[in-house]
């Protein structure tokens, strides 16, 4: 696959490591992958809502336990570290959906400095979607 377009709109920890590991396995293999944060997701690309992700809903009380887990199983439980991973990999652009930014409060200053920059979705979808060989939504 040469081209890999992602939609991530869930913030908890547990639902955005499956975006952020697809990403970083095709990225490893030389595809494109460009994200696009949306929704709660929006604030995962500032360095406040990426550390402060936690696992919501009926596995709230094993948040520590997944974070053990991920590590054991040889990533970074953190996710910023696994965003600053997938950058290295020279592959993966992340934007942030301007609507998302406008309603949560994210602003270019306050995005981490792995994002690329605040886009419309419209962009996102007739750019980088509707170009790339596959498309995914989280």
């Amino acid at each position: 696959m040469k081209s890999l377009a992602i939609v991530v709109r869930d913030d908890g920890y547990d639902k955005i490591l499956t975006p952020l590991a697809f990403a970083y396995l095709q990225a490893a293999e030389g595809t494109q992958v460009d994200m696009l944060f949306v929704n709660w997701a929006v604030k995962a690309l500032t360095e406040e809502g990426a550390r402060g992700l936690r696992i919501d809903g009926q596995h709230a009380g094993q948040d520590a336990w997944i974070r053990r887990q991920v590590a054991k199983a040889g990533l970074p439980p953190d996710i910023y570290d696994i965003i600053k991973a997938l950058k290295t990999t020279g592959h993966v652009h992340l934007y942030a959906c301007s609507l998302a930014s406008a309603i949560f409060g994210v602003d270019e200053d306050s995005l981490i400095l792995e994002a690329e920059g605040i886009v419309g979705a419209s962009w996102f979808l007739n750019e980088k979607a509707a170009n790339a060989e596959h498309s995914q939504y989280f």
